[in-house]
């Protein structure tokens, strides 16, 4: 028996019986010998740590764009705060929590620069639309490793398309990552929120406060316990408290920090900048070569959108720098 086997074994054990067994994985769209040690939600889990759409998070934007100060959070630091709690939501649940840290790890690969101001912009120019979830799945589909993909699982691709608005996913794992997702960043936009002057956490109402907690930590530890306690037989679910007091502290959030002209005074110039970068990029020889095989298999428009899905913030504005800000000469 292989390690990988063995871990198959103790899944069919452990792991409740709603549990998405790693053994019966939908598979992949091309076929790969399995590995001695890992079993294939592992594999895809490594696939998109090691990819470097991944390593390009830890420079866009999550809610404020470009901040200054070290300790903002960024689309990585985002990645990693889901991983954190849907992992312990599942682990709770005796789901497969391999599959639930690959979905949480690769869902928002697809995001644009500048956070969901980037996303609205490509939204309004590119035809038929961008949804960074459909982004997210193309990435790991066509855009990775020079166009071949990362051939993950049906299971964790399933996870990636679903974890926010629309369909719910077909596993509880993936059901797990979307209101994971929910929780990591209404909590941890607070925290950036203060720590810019744009509200504080005694701003929010005693109503919420008085079933979630008053800090990040009891919030969040609130809303882990609510979600373990009401869960069965794959339903990922809260109580009708908690989940109202949620509903409420999303409203107060876009209310307050989404909405804030202080704090999205910068976005206002994102679909001037974006716009003006894929205008640039759709004419005859302005995509970089690494860009052509997505040109011509899939059409210029589609390969300038998914270039600057995958700009970093600061590359999106050293490249509109390069292109559109005259130099001065230098004697």
């Amino acid at each position: 028996m292989t390690v990988r086997e063995r871990t198959e074994e103790l899944e069919q054990q452990i792991l409740a019986p709603c549990a998405s067994l790693s053994r019966n994985t939908r598979g992949r769209e091309t076929q790969e010998e399995p590995c001695t040690l890992r079993t294939e939600y592992q594999r895809d889990r490594d696939r998109i740590i090691h990819c470097k759409t991944f390593r390009r998070l830890k420079h866009k934007t999550q809610v404020f764009l470009s901040p200054e100060g070290d300790h903002y959070r960024t689309r990585l630091t985002h990645t990693l705060e889901v991983a954190q709690i849907a992992r312990t939501v599942a682990r709770a649940l005796l789901l497969n929590e391999d599959l639930t840290e690959a979905i949480s790890l690769g869902h928002d690969l697809g995001h644009t620069p500048f956070g969901h101001a980037g996303e609205r912009a490509l939204n309004e120019i590119f035809p038929g639309g961008f949804r960074h979830y459909e982004q997210s799945v193309r990435v790991v589909e066509k855009l990775e490793k020079d166009g071949r993909g990362l051939n993950l699982t049906w299971e964790v691709r399933d996870g990636i398309l679903c974890h926010t608005t629309g369909q719910e996913a077909s596993t509880p794992e993936g059901r797990i990552v979307r209101l994971a997702d929910r929780i990591a960043y209404l909590n941890h936009d607070i925290d950036d929120a203060e720590r810019a002057g744009v509200m504080c956490e005694s701003d929010i109402p005693h109503s919420i406060t008085d079933v979630l907690g008053e800090t990040k930590s009891k919030r969040i530890d609130t809303l882990v316990h609510s979600v373990v306690e009401n869960s069965e037989n794959g339903r990922i679910a809260m109580s009708a408290e908690v989940e109202a007091a949620f509903a409420e502290l999303a409203s107060f959030m876009t209310a307050n920090v989404y909405s804030n002209p202080y704090a999205k005074s910068e976005e206002k110039k994102v679909p001037r900048l974006i716009g003006a970068l894929y205008d640039f990029l759709t004419k005859p020889g302005a995509l970089p070569e690494d860009m052509l095989l997505i040109a011509e298999r899939d059409g210029a428009e589609r390969a300038a959108c998914d270039f600057i899905a995958g700009m970093t913030d600061h590359y999106a504005v050293e490249l509109f720098e390069k292109i559109y800000v005259p130099k001065s000469w230098k004697l």
